[in-house]
């Protein structure tokens, strides 16, 4: 994914995750010495934060106000949830519950996309994945979603916000757009880890609606290069607080158990072992998953970052698969989508 500022200097971008923790306690409650230079918006929800019901695009912009803030806090685990039961997710295409009803089913469409930089990925190509999908931000710019959906998007991963002051300007345009044309469609959030967990939820939660058929919504962790507002990176065992704070809000809200999307390198500071019973969404542009993450069972996976279509958008496009057949989909959709 790509977040707003990379190592490029702009600001921080934005994914399968968590509530009930406010924003002063756990985690978010202790401080590092250090200023943060991220700019927060004047907006400050307070829990319970009322979901997102603007109909359109228009006045998701925030206005902002210079707010000093702690680089990043220290962790209190002793506040935070312990690491939840194991669930395999290795080939999610089995779940517990009913399938969806044939007639109920959403058409599948053979992807036509194409690679701006192909890769060989030999025998464990992603090409064999029956159900393929995208995700985007405004870097897109404007996409034709029925098109797109003929091309292969069978699912769509929609940036929504980044930290505690931005949202993606395209976020609702993209957001109604998609779902009108009959795409199941996701929100993601791109994590500052030089701000509060409970307040990046609450974020979330005001611009992201809650809506029946949505696909759970996902917590994008990833290291980024902005040394300039967010200098250090934080421990290991603040990285896991922070998440699980923030999985735990956003799960009390949406009724979903978000979806952790993450890359190589922060998954091996991070991430091995833990969140088992979270659906993994795994960037992997060079190599099968199973090859970067050891051991770990995932439910969908970014093969590119690099991809084109015929119609439907005219730039380069993220391009994932689900693990699972089609069958697997429709059963895994008809767990998983939001009521």
């Amino acid at each position: 994914m790509r977040g707003l500022v990379v190592a490029a200097g702009l600001c921080v971008l934005s994914a399968l995750v968590l509530s009930g923790c406010s924003a002063s306690s756990g985690v978010d409650a202790l401080e590092l010495a250090g200023p943060s230079g991220e700019v927060t918006s004047s907006i400050t929800p307070r829990a319970p934060v009322p979901g997102a019901t603007v109909p359109s695009a228009t006045a998701l912009a925030p206005s902002a106000v210079a707010v000093s803030e702690p680089a990043f806090e220290a962790a209190d685990e002793a506040r935070v949830t312990p690491a939840p039961v194991d669930v395999a997710l290795a080939r999610p295409e089995n779940p517990a519950g009913p399938a969806a009803r044939p007639e109920n089913r959403r058409r599948i469409y053979a992807p036509r996309f194409g690679d701006a930089k192909p890769v060989n990925f030999g025998r464990a190509s992603p090409d064999k994945f029956a159900v393929h999908g995208v995700d985007v931000s405004h870097w897109q710019q404007e996409i034709d979603w029925p098109a797109l959906r003929t091309q292969g998007a069978n699912f769509a991963f929609i940036k929504a916000t980044e930290g505690g002051k931005h949202v993606d300007r395209l976020f609702r345009r993209n957001w109604d757009a998609a779902r009108a044309a009959g795409i199941p469609t996701g929100a993601y959030h791109f994590f500052f880890w030089c701000r509060s967990a409970a307040e990046q939820a609450d974020w979330f939660i005001r611009h992201v609606p809650k809506q029946p058929g949505a696909l759970p919504p996902v917590l994008d962790v990833e290291w980024y290069g902005n040394k300039r507002s967010c200098p250090r990176k934080p421990p290991r065992s603040t990285v896991l607080a922070k998440m699980r704070v923030f999985s735990e809000r956003i799960e009390a809200h949406y009724g979903q158990k978000p979806i952790i999307y993450t890359t190589p390198d922060f998954y091996e500071d991070n991430l091995r072992g833990q969140f088992k019973d979270h659906a993994f969404w795994l960037r992997s542009v060079a190599a099968h998953p199973r090859e970067r993450y050891p051991n770990r069972g995932f439910a969908f996976w970014q093969y590119s970052g690099t991809g084109t279509a015929r119609r439907g958008v005219e730039t380069q496009i993220d391009l994932n698969v689900f693990n699972g057949t089609e069958d697997g989909w429709h059963s895994w959709l008809a767990q998983n989508l939001s009521r």
